[in-house]
């Protein structure tokens, strides 16, 4: 017991927090004394907090982002006027956001140089999925494609099953980027045909996002993996230093095979999101697969991502373009999501769907944490008598983001969306679908951090025959869950209602 006890002390990510929590002690401390024995001192910070509040409310960012930081430099100047300065902005440093843009600009120049026929087929079928489309194509720089066929991959244990499968027929080179990484059952099936692979000449790159494994994986990782021959990178290396970077975590998930086969979703490499052992009740999650053009979409996010964990100069994205054609299925259209723009590509492209239903919109999400624009978007498209479900989990993983979700659910059942929690335990899912034409598999929650502050991606379809597969999936998930009525709405006691209104107040610092 000691020693593991020693052993959690001593981690990384404790040792990190204390250096954090000292910095942000001293440094409070200080102003606080200054504030407290020099009155000019605290004049001047107090109208300083109020070139800050000034300054918040000229800002074009969300409302609510605006109230979550208002109120602790209203309540405290001194205090939250320090800590804004500190964790408020959404800015990165100049250095990092100008490569940044480089790396983009070289994968923006190799995607403008792609023929435009497949647009242009698009919008002579449907305009208003061209308009889609085409938005998709100026924000995330992400063409559409045909030549492309799709698998929806539900639960975990299915992903796995195909991504094994996939593996071992590798001949060139395997990519993965991948939110967390965990010893086990998953990771080490997925290691062995690593190591098998190296020994054959295949290419391997494996980036993980530090923040999100610094849990799951030893400190010396990336060590054992160069050792075994597969080249690793992290992304965005946790320092225990209060940098609102720090913030910015590598979402997505991400395996590509060959520049023919890739996989995306929202299932991580860990033992819980296949099953192996229950950690919030069963883990219900879906991912989806790729062949043929559009994988290449995935490939340049990956590109872009590996070369910004390393600062490269120049990438060659055209070296890992695909060379298998396959049957058209649909259009395919995968895309990125990145904080270090103003565009909130995936929030907008989710309420474009919504906005353009015209029968039914159907939504699995771990979090429904909104803002107001997407709150008023699902709450005027369930008035306008569009059927919007959601379908959230029953049991948290973090208890009070799950307040958080609960708390929105007033307004929206109010409003005639139909609120679903899936009763066997915790949904991970990350999909929307829509009148069975449009569909988005992906990495990306509702929520503030998905739309804010994390790297994502997803795949955008129209009229493919995954976007039926994405509504049954729905559907089949519906059964096991218990509808949210208004009555249970009502019945929710004082005292917690008044706790979720505080945390749905400070739901964008979350």
């Amino acid at each position: 017991m000691l020693k593991k006890l020693f052993k959690i002390l001593t981690s990384r990510l404790v040792v990190f927090a204390i250096l954090i929590v000292l910095q942000l002690v001293v440094l409070v401390v200080g102003m606080v004394f200054l504030a407290g024995y020099y009155s000019y001192v605290m004049i001047f910070l107090e109208v300083l907090s109020l070139i800050m509040v000034v300054y918040i409310i000229s800002q074009p960012q969300n409302p609510m982002y605006k109230i979550a930081w208002l109120i602790p430099i209203l309540s405290a100047p001194i205090v939250g006027g320090f800590l804004y300065l500190l964790f408020g902005s959404r800015n990165i440093s100049r250095k990092i956001r100008r490569y940044m843009e480089m790396v983009y600009s070289q994968a923006r120049k190799v995607i403008d140089e792609q023929p435009k026929h497949v647009s242009e087929e698009l919008r002579r079928i449907d305009p208003a999925a061209y308009k889609q489309s085409y938005y998709i194509t100026q924000k995330a720089f992400a063409p559409v494609f045909q030549n492309t066929y799709t698998k929806l991959l539900t639960p975990g244990e299915q992903k796995w099953e195909y991504l094994l499968q996939e593996l071992k027929k590798a001949r060139q080179y395997i990519f993965l980027e991948y939110f967390i990484i965990q010893d086990g059952i998953m990771w080490q099936s997925v290691l062995d045909i690593l190591k098998q692979k190296v020994s054959e000449g295949v290419e391997i790159r494996l980036l993980y996002d530090d923040l999100g494994c610094i849990q799951t994986l030893p400190d010396d990782f990336r060590m054992q993996m160069e050792n075994l021959g597969i080249e690793c990178r992290v992304f965005n290396r946790f320092r225990p230093s209060p940098d609102v970077f720090m913030n910015y975590r590598d979402h997505r998930k991400i395996c590509i095979i060959d520049g023919n086969v890739g996989f995306t979703g929202g299932i991580n490499l860990a033992d819980e999101y296949i099953n192996a052992y229950e950690k919030h009740g069963h883990w219900k999650d879906t991912s989806i697969m790729l062949k043929g053009d559009a994988v290449w979409s995935l490939t340049i996010l990956f590109l872009q991502t590996w070369g910004n964990s390393l600062s490269e100069d120049d990438i060659d994205f055209l070296a890992y373009k695909p060379t298998r054609p396959y049957p058209t299925d649909g259009f395919v259209q995968p895309f990125g999501d990145s904080p270090i723009d103003s565009d909130l590509v995936g929030e907008i492209t989710y309420m474009n769907i919504i906005n353009n239903a015209k029968r039914y919109v159907y939504i699995q999400t771990p979090y429904l944490i909104l803002d107001n624009e997407m709150t008023t978007c699902l709450c005027t498209a369930a008035q306008c008598g569009v059927d919007v479900r959601i379908i959230t989990p029953h049991i948290a993983d973090k208890w009070y983001v799950h307040a958080v979700t609960r708390a929105n659910y007033d307004q929206l059942v109010y409003s005639g969306v139909k609120i679903y929690e899936y009763t066997p335990g915790f949904i991970h899912a990350k999909t929307i679908v829509s009148d069975d034409e449009y569909a988005i598999v992906g990495t990306q929650n509702f929520d503030f951090r998905s739309f804010y502050l994390h790297f994502e991606c997803g795949v955008f379809l129209f009229r493919s025959s995954t976007v039926l597969d994405v509504r049954n999936d729905f559907l089949e998930t519906q059964k096991v869950s218990e509808q949210v009525t208004e009555e249970d709405c009502r019945k929710v006691k004082f005292p917690v209602r008044i706790l979720r209104a505080l945390l749905r107040v400070f739901s964008p610092l979350m």
